[in-house]
């Protein structure tokens, strides 16, 4: 397999437009963070929150809190790789039938398994895994994938 076949997941997302992957959200994150801790944010948002209409700072320990666990999400790993949820349970059913991904599955459109992703990316995955199937693995890579539809 080549390097960017590699980055399709065995459900059929592409790890190259997973914001995890790229680290772009991380990045941003992790940057916003630093800033915030230099200018002391932390104790500018208590005095803004006693403002009547600034009252919203004083959720500020918790939106750093968010940053925080955003910065924790890189995943330099493909999910061939290794990356991803260590607990995705699609993977491993995956491996276990030895297949590359779930479009070599006749069960794909009716498996609860792909239930997990529907909060995260809506149906993308399932017209991702369609079209492997309907189109080809080639296809797919040259068209476009889908990461989050309704």
């Amino acid at each position: 397999m080549s390097n960017d076949s590699d980055m399709v997941a065995y459900c059929g997302l592409y790890c190259g437009d997973c914001f995890s992957h790229t680290g772009t959200i991380p990045d941003l994150a992790r940057d916003l963070r630093k800033q915030l801790r230099q200018a002391r944010f932390d104790k500018i948002a208590e005095a803004l929150s006693n403002i009547e209409w600034l009252k919203v700072f004083k959720d500020y320990k918790q939106c750093y809190d968010v940053l925080g666990m955003l910065v924790k999400m890189r995943c330099p790993k493909a999910c061939k790789g290794g990356g991803g949820p260590p607990f995705c349970k699609i993977r491993k059913c995956c491996e276990k039938k030895g297949f590359d991904g779930c479009w070599q599955c006749d069960e794909f459109t009716k498996c609860k398994l792909l239930d997990f992703l529907k909060p995260t990316h809506g149906n993308a995955h399932m017209k991702n895994l369609r079209k492997i199937k309907g189109e080809g693995f080639d296809a797919f890579l040259k068209g476009k994938k889908h990461w989050y539809t309704a």
